[in-house]
């Protein structure tokens, strides 16, 4: 059998697994809320004076809201090519955790099942998946079931944020900015923040990112962003650092 009827073969097991629709069930409770964020998403690519293709193309292959709307003012204003390329991978460091955190969940997949579920992972649905399982399987069959879960989870946000940001593109002209969409996607950020705060350490780095990100407000091209990130992992970095010689325990 070629690799590539490997790997369909692998995703068809997942889609019918049961532990897939459990996974779509689980997270469409907090669908709405991203659907509002990827609506806002889609209108502020198109009043932000991006073609058509354009915003189809950003959409469909960067698949990060946050990420999305703090790059588009940047192109809106011309600011540097590095400028808007450092803005939107300090947004999206918390994926490197998240990757770093799920791989002992993933290895033991092919290379291109690993590759579409990390495109297809975001936030909510990073969430949910380690709330349901907090440690690898140690069975095949386990470790099947938490893939399974997995993937529901982040085709359905998929699907759902990618036809929120289509209606958005389409609608652009027609939504009213009173209908207050960046507040409902705020909170469903915040949502997630408040989920993830689950330790004095995360809580203590998002009270000191939001306090940098408001004193450096006034910065040009949302740079007060990359001050907030920068701050949160100087502090977790100087609180987390490895234990000194005279605090190791003897060997």
């Amino acid at each position: 059998m070629t690799a590539t009827g490997s790997h369909g073969g692998h995703l068809r097991r997942l889609l019918v697994h049961p532990e897939f629709g459990r996974g779509v069930r689980e997270i469409a409770p907090v669908a709405p809320g991203l659907a509002a964020w990827g609506l806002m998403t889609g209108v502020a690519m198109m009043n932000s004076g991006m073609s058509l293709t354009e915003a189809l193309a950003m959409t469909f292959i960067v698949f990060a809201g946050s990420s999305q709307l703090a790059a588009i003012p940047l192109i809106a204003a011309g600011a540097p090519a590095w400028v808007i390329l450092a803005t939107a991978m300090c947004v999206n460091l918390r994926f490197v955790v998240f990757s770093a955190h799920l791989r002992p969940y993933l290895m033991h997949l092919p290379r291109g099942p690993r590759l579409l579920l990390g495109y297809l992972t975001a936030d909510l649905s990073y969430v949910i998946f380690t709330r349901r399982f907090p440690t690898p399987a140690a069975t095949p069959a386990q470790r099947a079931a938490q893939v399974a879960y997995l993937a529901g989870g982040c085709v359905f946000t998929w699907a759902s944020w990618q036809a929120a940001t289509l209606a958005g593109i389409a609608l652009a002209n027609v939504v009213p900015p009173q209908w207050g969409l960046g507040f409902a996607g705020i909170l469903a950020l915040l949502g997630v923040a408040c989920s993830l705060a689950d330790s004095r350490m995360r809580r203590v780095s998002a009270l000191v990112a939001g306090a940098a990100a408001v004193a450096a407000f006034a910065l040009p091209f949302k740079l007060n962003i990359v001050v907030a990130i920068s701050a949160a992992v100087a502090l977790c970095l100087l609180l987390e650092r490895p234990p000194g010689p005279a605090e190791r325990s003897p060997a």
